[in-house]
This record gives structure tokens, C-alpha cells and sequence, in this order.
């Protein structure tokens, strides 16, 4: 009769709890909520499905009856509320009226059902306000001291169940993320288990051979497991913890329970668990290239807005960069390895975008999932990380063959073989004369192929991807806009345009303002990329390429000018009466030769071949694509700094002493020719002639040569020898 009245009352309990838990989520019968969750937004980019409404208005199957009920009476400590047994104020039923041995029997009964979170008629939970919110149970007062102390004993263990079956019931929901999923379902086994232990306990008790003392000491073994279980739960709960940081909380955790092996041993069990499915992520990543994470709990970012075709359009391109990235709360266990990962999925990406096969070989033993230790952990990614690199550069190097196209900037850029050029030069040159915004890039286009197809080059197999453009500033203006910009720019011709009256006031700016800007100093080539050679010949280091040419083809273009000054001056043999002003000018377009030859040999001979040879031989002992790109930009820049490009002071007087040699070139093109014609116009009489007609013959000759004297004096004896040897010295 008591066990009928006594498990009445507890259902009668439970129904009140029920009806008011209904009550207050303003839940009627008949009237079901939505049971079908919609996409959400959890955080930026992640959709997850929503928990549909009726679970949360079902708290006795949820776990979270004890935390919803906020009662502002005392259970039983006022005698004149309660919910159950003392609704009615019967205080004659409080446990204090029975024998010990009846108490004791009471006492384990509802210790049996406090231990699955239920409460029970003399032992029940109070519940906080406010802040102080925790889940605490208390006894009767009126219940034997010695039967308390026990009973007070394993009540922390029901309370740390209650704290860890709502954990595991609310991180079910889909927001939470796979690794809280995974750590709930750690944690429902170990309940399980649990669950199994508190059956026994039963049976034992419903056969009369379970003591109180009895009860404690078969709960003893669970408790310490259960406490450290508790810090877990509570400290993921207080920061709302997800993906790896759960994994570095419970390594941690596992740390600090180093002198308990049990409770550590749980922890990196559990670690083990939870990690499984984070582990799967990264088997995808490092694999076959796949970031395979609905809740964005991996450590490795995507920025799908960055696109291959940026290499070739943008200087300051951030595709290989930016494209993946390392975002914050790496998992302790993979700190270490964190790059190689992320390069690891990054080569198998660049793979997957070539149509190559990327899906890495592994067995059952070289599963990430399947890994016991950090030490399997690194084993595996190493493994991955040495196939992606090996079938990368293996894929770069033969199918599309680098070093080829390597050779084929330097035949063009560098001048390695520039027959071609000199050809140009000579078909395009009254094109190349004009402002640049007059110049028709078509027609220097059709000139360029012309000049291609009928010189060496047109053996290169990649010669028809060499095309030409016209710069809008000079060598030194866009120079100086790299170096204000910092190397950002997206638009590298727009920022040098606007600089371009910024320094003004510069010695170059003056220089710029005086000689007219043409084609000569503005024309470059261009090369087609494609992918994944973009990869290492991007925007950037075409850039770096582009100006190394500029430099050459301006050098080029002065020799040349300076060439045909001396081969004016061999025309000036025969006059006898101007050797002497000649033979200065002579002599100064000997040394500005020599100076331009000594140039264009110091670039070509002495910077860019010794440094090309040893950048060949870097490459062909380098294991990854990081490696290659990484000795040919090193290649570049040295290049750069060696050819006076990075630096500014130096590139100014050469850029000076470029112009005094063009500037005495056109003088003396336009000098000699007169010098040539007065002598040949000179007037010639025959032996019949009079006396008369020789005398007005020679006077005009005198006087026509003594006014190309006084010219030719004027120029030659100006500064411009004192200027290119300042200007050298």
C-alpha cells in the first residue's frame, strides 16, 4: 500500500511538472509547434538545420526539467508548500516518524532516483536564483543525522549526472557543431554505462542485499569520473565551446589529472572520441584537398572569393596566400604541423584544378581516424604532405614544363637572345618614336611577330605567347609608385599616373618634364600564363621581369643611337680644317660608347646570367612548389637590386647620363650631315676659269665653312663632356 501511494504520487509529480513546464512554454494540447527546423545562420558562411520546437518544450526528455523550474518557495523547509508529498501539508509523512532501518530503505529508494536525475520524496533539489542558479539536492531535515552524512556523500554524484545529461542533450542540437556531437555521444555511452551500474544497484536493492553503506561503496569508483567529467561539461558550457577548443579543453583537463590515471585515462579516451570527427575533416584536407566542414569548426579557412585568374590580373595578388588561410584555435595536438597541413590541401587543390588525380594513397593504417598518438598524427600528414609536394612539382615541371618556359622569359625578358630585338628596333621605330598615348599597340603587336617568326625565336615553341604593351610613365615614375605603394597596388599604371605629379620636384620629375616621353622609354612586352604556371609567373613577377626589360631595351636603344653617331663621325674624315673639333667629339662618343657597352655587359654578363645559373641549379635540388617559386623570386630580386633598380640615387644619374648620350647623338645627327654637304657644295672651278670667278669662290667657301666651324665649335665645346664625366664621377 505505502509503494502504491508512493509511486502515485511521484507520477502525479511528474504530471504537475509536465503540465506546468507546458504552462510556461505557452504549450496547449492540440496545438503542435514547428517540427520541421529551417536553415539558420550559427556564424558567417555556416548553415545548420534548426532544433524544431518541440523538443524545446518537452524538458523531461531534454534533461533540462531542473533548470527551467525556478520555485520561489522552499521544497519542504517551510512544512507548508510542496509540489509532492506535503501538497496537502500531511507533515506526518516526513521520514523523521520512521525507524532507522524503514529510513535507510526510504533513503536508498529515492538515492536510486536521484542518481537518474529524478527526484525523490525525501530527497529533492533546490533550486538557486539569480546567479546562484546551480543544481543542489537537499535531504530532510528530519531524517536520521548518520543516514544524512551517507546520503549527503553520494548526492554531489546525482548532481554532476544532472549537469552532464543536459550537456550532452543540448550540444545534440546541430548548432553546437560535429565535435560536441561527438562529445555528446562519448558522454551517453559513459551514461549508458551509468544507467547499467544504477540497474544493478536496484536489482540488488529489490532483493534486500543493498545496504546504504553498500550503495556508497559501489558508488565510490564512479564518482571520481564523474567529477572530472563535471569540469568538463561545466567549463564548456560557461564559454560556449566548440570545435577544437573542446579538444584543447580536454587535453588540458586530461594534463591536469595527471595524478589520477583513471580519470585520466577517461579524458584522453574521451579526447579520442570527440576528436574523430575533427580528424575526418582534416583526413579530407590533407588527402584529397576538401574542406569538408558544415559548422566551420576546422582550422583552415577558405576565401572563395579569391580566384586562380587574379594571378595574372592583379600585382598584388593574394590567391595563393589568402585563398586558404590558418584561422585562430588550431587543436593543441596539431599546432606543430599546422602549415604543413595547410600547404598539404593547398598543392592537392592546385592538383584538383589541373584535372589531376589528387586522391592521396593510404591504407587502413595511415588513417587519421584511425591514429593513437601525436607521433601518427605527424606520421600521416607527412606522408600526405610528401605525395601532394612530389606530384605537384612532378606535375609543373614535366607536363607543363617550367624550365622551358623559365628559358623562354629569359630569351625575351632578359635579352638572352636578342636578335629579335635588333630586328624590332629597326621595323618599329618610327612607332616607337610617337608619344605613347598616339602609339598603336596593333601595330607594334604585328611588328613584334614579324620580328619573332624571322629570328632564332621563332624555334621557341612558346613564342607566340610573347605579346608588347606601352607603359604610361617612365621607368623611374613607376618605380618610385611601387616603392610608395608598397608593392600593393592593383593598378599599377593608374597609382604611377597620379604620383607622376607628386614628385614633380624631383631631379627626375625635371629631367621627365624636359625630354619628351615616347615609346622607346615606355615599351615592354607581356607574357600569357596560364594555370598553374600563374602559380610562379604571376602578376608580380611578371612585373619584376618587365622592369629588368625596360632597363635593357632603353640601354639598347642609347648604344644603338650612339653606334650610329659613330658611324656618322667616319664621314668626317676628309675634312681637313674641322679635325681638330672633331676629333673632341670623337673622342667623347668613344667613352660614352665604351660607357654603354660597359653597362649593357655588366647587366647581361655579369648580374643576370651568373645569378640565372644559379638559381637552375637551386631548382633542380627543391622538393615543393613553395621551394620553386621562393629561389625564382629570390632570383628576381637580386636581379633587381644588382641591375640599380632598388636603387633610385644610382638609377637617376645612369638614367641622366642615358639622356646626355641621346642628347649628343641628336646633335650630332643633325651636326654632321651640314658639315658633310658644305664641303661637297663647295664650289669647284676649272683650270679655264677666270681669276676673278676663283678668288669670289674661295671667299665663299671661307665663309661657309667658317659658320659650320663656329656650329660645330658651339656644340663641341659645351658642357656635355664636362657633364657625363661629373655625372660618372
Amino acid at each position: 500500500r505505502m509503494d502504491t501511494e508512493y509511486n502515485s504520487s511521484r507520477i502525479g509529480g511528474e504530471l504537475s511538472k509536465l503540465l506546468q513546464s507546458m504552462s510556461l512554454h505557452g504549450h496547449t494540447p492540440g496545438k503542435s509547434g514547428n517540427h520541421v527546423g529551417v536553415l539558420k545562420s550559427c556564424t558567417e558562411g555556416v548553415s545548420y538545420p534548426a532544433t524544431p520546437q518541440w523538443n524545446m518544450e518537452r524538458p523531461f526528455l531534454t534533461g533540462q526539467m531542473h533548470m527551467d523550474f525556478k520555485v520561489t518557495g522552499q521544497r519542504t523547509g517551510s512544512k507548508s508548500s510542496s509540489i509532492d508529498t506535503f501538497k496537502n501539508g500531511d507533515v506526518n509523512r516526513a521520514i523523521g516518524i520512521f525507524a532507522p532501518s524503514v529510513q535507510e530503505l526510504l533513503v536508498i529508494d529515492d538515492l536510486l532516483f536521484t542518481m537518474v536525475g529524478i527526484e525523490g520524496m525525501y530527497i529533492w533539489i533546490k533550486r538557486g536564483r539569480g546567479k546562484d542558479s546551480g543544481i543542489m539536492f537537499q535531504v530532510d531535515a528530519s531524517m536520521d543525522l548518520a543516514l544524512q552524512e551517507l546520503a549527503k556523500r553520494i548526492l554531489p554524484l546525482c548532481e554532476n549526472y544532472i549537469l552532464i545529461y543536459a550537456f550532452v542533450e543540448s550540444r545534440s542540437y546541430f548548432k553546437h557543431g560535429m565535435v560536441n556531437h561527438a562529445l555528446a555521444a562519448a558522454l551517453r555511452t559513459i551514461l549508458h554505462d551509468y544507467h547499467a551500474m544504477v540497474a544493478q544497484l536496484e536489482h540488488q536493492f529489490r532483493l534486500g542485499r543493498l545496504s546504504l553503506q553498500g550503495l556508497w561503496f559501489f558508488c565510490q569508483p564512479m564518482m571520481g569520473a564523474m567529477q572530472a567529467l563535471t569540469i568538463v561539461v561545466q567549463k564548456a558550457s560557461a564559454h560556449n565551446l566548440s570545435g577544437s577548443a573542446i579538444l584543447n579543453l580536454l587535453q588540458s583537463q586530461a594534463a591536469a589529472m595527471a595524478g589520477d590515471n583513471a580519470a585520466r585515462s577517461l579524458l584522453e579516451k574521451l579526447t579520442q572520441y570527440a576528436s574523430a570527427a575533427y580528424l575526418g575533416i582534416l583526413e579530407r584536407w590533407v588527402y584529397e584537398g576538401v574542406i569538408d566542414d558544415p559548422y566551420g569548426e576546422f582550422f583552415i579557412a577558405e576565401n572563395k572569393t579569391l580566384e586562380k585568374e587574379s594571378l595574372t590580373q592583379d600585382y598584388d595578388a593574394k590567391y595563393w596566400k589568402q585563398r586558404y588561410s590558418l584561422k585562430p584555435g588550431i587543436p593543441s595536438f596539431l599546432l606543430n604541423s599546422a602549415e604543413t597541413i595547410l600547404t598539404t590541401g593547398k598543392y592537392l587543390n592546385v592538383l584538383r584544378e589541373c584535372g589531376h588525380s589528387v586522391q592521396v594513397p593510404f591504407s587502413e593504417n595511415t588513417k587519421l581516424t584511425n591514429s593513437g598518438s601525436d607521433h601518427r598524427y605527424l606520421e600521416c600528414i607527412n606522408i600526405a604532405y610528401n605525395f601532394a609536394s612530389a606530384e605537384l612539382l612532378n606535375l609543373i615541371n614535366h607536363k607543363y614544363d617550367l624550365m622551358a618556359r623559365l628559358r623562354s622569359m629569359k630569351h625575351y625578358f632578359l635579352l638572352d637572345q636578342g636578335d629579335f630585338l635588333v630586328h624590332f628596333m629597326d621595323i618599329a621605330r618610327d612607332e616607337l618614336v610617337k608619344r605613347p598615348a598616339t602609339i598603336s599597340v596593333e601595330k607594334l603587336q604585328s611588328l613584334l611577330d614579324l620580328a619573332l617568326r624571322t629570328s632564332i625565336a621563332a624555334s621557341d615553341p612558346f613564342h607566340e605567347d610573347l605579346t608588347c604593351c606601352v607603359e604610361r610613365t617612365s621607368l623611374l615614375v613607376q618605380l618610385d609608385a611601387m616603392k610608395k605603394m608598397g608593392n600593393g597596388m592593383s593598378d599599377l599604371n593608374a597609382q604611377a599616373e597620379t604620383l607622376e605629379g607628386d614628385t614633380s620636384n624631383s631631379e627626375n620629375s625635371n629631367q621627365s618634364d624636359s625630354v619628351s616621353i615616347t615609346g622607346l622609354e615606355t615599351f615592354t612586352l607581356n607574357y600569357k600564363v596560364q594555370w598553374p604556371l600563374s602559380l610562379i609567373l604571376s602578376k608580380k613577377v611578371l612585373t619584376k621581369y618587365q622592369l629588368i626589360f625596360r632597363l635593357l631595351f632603353h640601354c639598347k636603344h642609347v648604344q644603338r643611337k650612339l653606334c650610329g653617331t659613330w658611324q656618322a663621325h667616319q664621314g668626317t674624315r676628309g675634312v681637313n680644317s674641322l679635325r681638330t673639333a672633331i676629333s673632341g667629339s670623337y673622342v667623347l662618343c668613344q667613352k660614352m660608347l665604351h660607357f654603354m657597352e660597359s653597362l649593357v655587359h655588366y647587366l647581361t654578363f655579369e648580374v643576370l646570367e651568373p645569378n640565372w645559373h644559379v638559381m637552375c641549379g637551386r631548382l633542380q635540388n627543391t622538393e615543393s612548389i613553395d621551394e620553386v617559386m621562393q629561389q625564382h623570386d629570390f632570383f628576381l630580386d637580386k636581379c633587381l637590386k644588382e641591375c640599380l633598380l632598388l636603387w633610385p640615387e644610382i638609377l637617376q644619374k645612369v638614367d641622366m647620363l642615358k639622356s646626355i648620350c641621346l642628347q649628343y647623338a641628336a646633335a650630332i645627327h643633325w651636326l654632321i650631315p651640314s658639315v658633310s654637304v658644305s664641303d661637297s657644295d663647295a664650289p669647284k672651278v676649272n683650270s679655264s676659269e677666270s681669276v676673278v670667278r676663283k678668288e669670289i669662290s674661295n671667299k665663299t667657301t671661307n665663309r661657309i665653312r667658317s659658320r659650320h666651324r663656329a656650329q660645330a665649335s658651339h656644340v663641341w665645346r659645351s658642357t656635355d663632356e664636362a657633364t657625363f664625366k661629373t655625372t660618372l664621377g
